[in-house]
């Protein structure tokens, strides 16, 4: 069986303000919730020398097919739009509504993978970055569930990784979607543990 932890990273998913944040127009309400979670992660990732990398989801800035489900990614909310500034009352300030959000800010040297569709691998640099860095599995977290987060976790099992979801640190809107999206991932397509089996785990295997 395939080592889960072998040269691992921590792939965060579209953790960003306009899905996260108050009044955001896709707020995912759970999200603000895994932000302990995402923190544990990113500690045991960096104390263990692995990579952490972001992605984030920007809308096509002119019609395409995807508006049809998200009509908040069209004009005049502009959902997701790249450098398209939005006030959120949480923070009471204007912010960029692609930027990840600030308690989980990236640190300079991470990876951030900018992508126009749900999966972060396709039509993105992410498969190359990964051979580069000499990943051999993924432990993914973020928002939402069973679309960016479920997209990017089965294009990493066919792209040949052992991927594992973090059950406390991803988010949804429906709970149902939710519950059987980690259901079906967990019977077909790798495993879903909580944040602390997962360091524990790491660390009892000492990777680093």
């Amino acid at each position: 069986m395939d080592d889960p932890y072998r040269n691992a990273a921590l792939l965060i998913v579209d953790m960003q303000n306009d899905f996260v944040r108050q009044d955001a127009p896709l707020c995912v309400p759970d999200a603000l919730a895994t932000v302990p979670a995402h923190l544990s992660l990113i500690a045991a990732f960096r104390a263990a020398g692995r990579p952490v990398i972001f992605t984030k989801f920007l809308s096509r800035q002119t019609p395409n097919l995807a508006w049809n489900w998200s009509p908040e990614c069209a004009p005049p909310t502009k959902c997701c739009w790249k450098g398209h500034m939005r006030h959120y009352p949480d923070l009471n300030v204007a912010l960029d509504c692609t930027e990840v959000i600030d308690e989980l800010r990236p640190d300079a040297d991470d990876l951030i993978i900018e992508k126009y569709g749900y999966g972060a691998f396709h039509d993105t640099v992410l498969n190359d970055e990964l051979a580069e860095m000499g990943i051999g599995a993924l432990i993914i977290t973020g928002t939402v569930t069973q679309i960016c987060v479920e997209e990017t976790a089965r294009e990493a099992f066919h792209q040949g990784y052992p991927t594992t979801i973090a059950a406390d640190a991803v988010s949804s809107f429906d709970g149902d979607l939710h519950a059987a999206t980690l259901r079906n991932f967990t019977m077909k397509f790798g495993w879903v543990k909580p944040s602390d089996q997962i360091i524990a785990e790491m660390t009892d295997q000492g990777v680093g």
